[in-house]
């Protein structure tokens, strides 16, 4: 396994991106008001938590948001206390380790990377502090090491999206219908399957635009002005409903969608983002396809509290609540009884959601 190394050509990097410890930050729990309760580490504290963040970081009203709120509930329910750390662009894995090592040295003894692009990272620090409790969010064992003090939460995106692809379908007026990903791959693939195969279950003859907004890297998750454009010309080739799975960017769906006026929707992704995005955009925000990151730092906070500490892969489902669709703002009412016979088939094990968008038809 690889060395911690070039702590010090990175170390400046790490030290402007760790935070927790005075700095405050904009932020929003997951009902949308300010918060910040990361502050610092309490001696007291049942679970000292530290939260690595994602590209995108606090305010994305996505996934990092939903991982923030899974501390919040933390705070307020276990008693815990909390530090963060903030992501850039472009970074390497030695960047992430020395970030994970800059939060272990202040004494945690729960850490939570937030994206799979922790994984290789925590497999190199988790070794180094054997007491200190690791989880990765979407996050695998690149190296088949199974340290005994990593968790993997494993959630099955691909469930929630084709329920949003359902909702979809039943709204749409053209017959026209878009998905914008962040980045093609094992992470954001599952969303494009899902929704597409929900999509379909209603009506194959439905047209699924679909497209991602870089072909690699981790701008995809951070750029809302690309997402903006890709929605635009979307919308103007008479799709009428667009479901997103790109983090931060997409803020540029929504902008599109509520310029485009009436008529017009977007499907949020993790959190749900009717409540989140500005009053102005609510009435375009069909439902959102619910990754609960919440759920799972907090049941991982829980178990370090318990002295039982999850290890290994956790899987999270609509079967277990741990994926699941939004109904705020009242718009799929009319359609929440046919949508949650779909749910049900799925939980029974009678529909099996397809992860490969190439292999949906």
């Amino acid at each position: 396994m690889r060395r911690i190394s070039k702590v010090a050509a990175v170390g400046l990097i790490a030290a402007v991106a760790l935070t927790g410890c005075g700095e405050k930050h904009a932020g929003s729990s997951a009902s949308g008001a300010p918060s910040d309760v990361c502050t610092g580490l309490k001696p007291s504290s049942p679970v000292k938590l530290a939260i690595a963040f994602d590209v995108g970081g606090r305010g994305d009203h996505s996934f990092n948001d939903s991982a923030y709120a899974g501390a919040e509930n933390a705070v307020s329910k276990l008693g815990a206390s909390c530090i963060e750390a903030q992501a850039t662009q472009g970074e390497s894995d030695a960047q992430r380790e020395d970030r994970l090592k800059q939060l272990a040295e202040q004494g945690p003894n729960a850490i939570v990377g937030v994206g799979y692009l922790y994984s290789k990272a925590v497999n190199v620090v988790a070794p180094q502090y054997p007491k200190i409790n690791f989880l990765v969010v979407d996050g695998y064992d690149p190296d088949k090491t199974v340290n005994k003090n990593v968790a993997y939460d494993a959630f099955q995106p691909q469930e929630s999206s084709f329920l949003a692809g359902v909702a979809a379908a039943l709204t749409t007026k053209s017959k026209i219908v878009g998905f914008i990903g962040a980045v093609p791959g094992a992470t954001i693939g599952p969303f494009q399957a899902g929704y597409t195969a929900g999509v379909h279950a209603i009506a194959p003859s439905i047209k699924v635009e679909s497209q991602y907004i870089v072909p690699s890297g981790d701008k995809g998750y951070a750029d809302p002005a690309d997402a903006k454009t890709i929605a635009q010309k979307m919308l103007d080739d008479g799709a009428d409903v667009i479901f997103h799975a790109a983090g931060q960017s997409g803020a540029g769906l929504f902008e599109a969608v509520a310029a485009a006026g009436n008529g017009k929707w977007a499907i949020g992704v993790d959190s749900d983002q009717y409540t989140q995005v500005p009053a102005d955009q609510r009435s375009h925000i069909l439902t959102s396809a619910l990754k609960r990151v919440d759920t799972g730092v907090f049941d991982f906070a829980q178990s370090v509290k318990q002295g039982k500490p999850q290890t290994g892969y956790v899987a999270y489902d609509l079967k277990n609540s741990g994926v699941g669709l939004s109904y705020s703002g009242g718009f799929l009412d009319k359609d929440k009884s046919r949508i949650m016979q779909y749910q049900k088939k799925i939980e029974d094990g009678q529909i099996k959601v397809p992860t490969d968008p190439s292999k949906v038809k």
